[in-house]
């Protein structure tokens, strides 16, 4: 049997095949503890970003201080579509409002009922009965854009005060109501 060879102030078992000294127990968990932070934080800012609802211009859908999960990975491949919660870039901030309207729609509201290209939408989140005779519109979106309301509309800063909203400011759709 022969002897191992280990250089003076080394544990014998501590080298690799090639000679190379292998990291602590100590330094292997730091490295896979700051691995994980990245992934985590990557996956954060560029997937899935949690989100906290500062007005109540989305109730009784998404009362005041909700928190939900935006999904900021989709949208590249699949725009929004009819009735999804969208977060975008507004001139107030990001907010979180549902799409109503979407490239070559007329969208109108009369007498508090939505209408989109002439025909009213059916809309159980919103209480009609706070809206009684609410007119807005007509307004065509244009190629590259969506039209935003709040499920809220007594109490909501949307597309009828912005207008049509640029896709490129739209940021995330909600994934979790």
């Amino acid at each position: 049997m022969s002897a191992l060879a280990v250089p003076v102030g080394t544990r014998a078992g501590s080298l690799s095949r090639a000679g190379r000294r292998r990291p602590s127990r100590g330094m292997t968990w730091a490295l896979a503890s700051l691995l994980v932070l990245g992934l985590v934080l990557a996956l954060r800012t560029w997937v899935v970003t949690p989100f906290q609802v500062v007005s109540d211009s989305m109730a009784p859908t998404l009362p005041e201080g909700s928190t939900v999960l935006v999904d900021r990975l989709t949208l590249r491949w699949d725009g929004p579509g009819y009735q999804e919660l969208v977060l975008f870039d507004s001139p107030d901030g990001p907010v979180v409002k549902r799409v109503v309207g979407l490239p070559g729609d007329t969208v109108r509201i009369y007498d508090a009922v939505l209408h989109v290209n002439g025909t009213p939408v059916e809309e159980p989140y919103v209480d009609l009965r706070t809206l009684d005779g609410v007119f807005f519109g007509p307004v065509e979106v244009g190629a590259g854009e969506v039209f935003v309301l709040g499920d809220n509309r007594f109490d909501s800063i949307d597309s009828r005060t912005y207008g049509p909203i640029a896709l490129e400011a739209v940021t995330g759709r909600v994934i979790s109501p």
